[in-house]
């Protein structure tokens, strides 16, 4: 194991400081503030490990990095308040000494799948297909919804898995095994894939019922098929949109079907009068 910073050139800005605290330099705010960085060296991986306001804080953070690199004994189960690292950095420092790979982000890889640390109590699981898109993600949390920045953008994480933004937990899709924070895609079960429609279940059979926001819901009507469901969605936009109404909507996507076999069911769906009627 590499561990002596004291090999390492100082990063501009930066000037390593008395060699007791080895693993440790010292650096300067714009407004001239000085702080202390700590980072070592792991098979040939230089990794951050955070800044502090004193040296000996960060040399403790070195120490500390070390021990988890080298000690095996040690687990996330060992991580305490106290600890001179953050959480996260404990989730990184032990992947990589495990499993050999160094992810900036808190996931720990499993043998057909990696855990994610919001923090020591919560984790989430994912599919190993996922790894490359959830390492370079942070994933952030807000109630029982998680989401990622991706080009600026806040992307709800469901969106990945084929579910809406408006889709709710036991109705438009469930955790077969009941627990909400494994992705993995066998344990996801969507039952409502398209704009506008949900399932219901009377007498062993289902029934597509469509609505629509304008303000406030509206009915579409109720149809046999999802598919027809999902056409007539995409109807009423256009009727919508034809009476004047100037909203964007998101028309489901249909794949699989023939134009021809499209606009056989378009014309034959039956639509409620008051989307017929409806004027702006």
């Amino acid at each position: 194991m590499q561990s002596t910073d004291s090999k390492l050139p100082s990063h501009p800005g930066e000037n390593q400081t008395d060699k007791h605290y080895e693993g440790v330099f010292s650096a300067t705010k714009k407004n001239g503030e000085v702080y202390y960085r700590a980072s070592l060296t792991y098979h040939g991986k230089h990794i951050s490990l955070g800044s502090f306001s004193v040296p000996e804080k960060a040399h403790e953070a070195y120490l500390e990095g070390l021990r988890l690199l080298s000690d095996n004994a040690l687990t996330l189960n060992h991580y305490h308040s106290e600890s001179s690292l953050a959480f996260e950095k404990w989730v990184c420092l032990l992947n990589f000494r495990d499993n050999g790979i160094y992810f900036g982000n808190p996931i720990y890889m499993g043998q057909k799948l990696f855990y994610y640390y919001l923090n020591p109590k919560h984790v989430l699981k994912f599919d190993l297909d996922d790894l490359f898109f959830y390492s370079s993600h942070k994933i952030m949390c807000r109630g029982n919804h998680y989401f990622v920045a991706d080009y600026g953008m806040q992307l709800n994480i469901m969106s990945r898995y084929g579910i809406k933004n408006y889709a709710v937990n036991g109705v438009d899709f469930h955790f077969i095994n009941g627990d909400a924070t494994d992705f993995r895609r066998e344990n996801l079960e969507i039952h409502n894939i398209y704009h506008g429609v949900r399932c219901t279940q009377k007498n062993g059979q289902y029934l597509y019922t469509v609505r629509i926001h304008i303000k406030g819901n509206y009915v579409v009507g109720k149809y046999h098929s999802e598919l027809e469901a999902a056409i007539a969605y995409n109807k009423a936009i256009d009727i919508l949109q034809k009476n004047g109404l100037k909203k964007n909507y998101t028309a489901n996507y249909i794949d699989g079907l023939s134009p021809s076999k499209y606009a056989e069911i378009y014309t034959s769906l039956k639509i409620s009068s008051k989307i017929l009627n409806y004027r702006p």
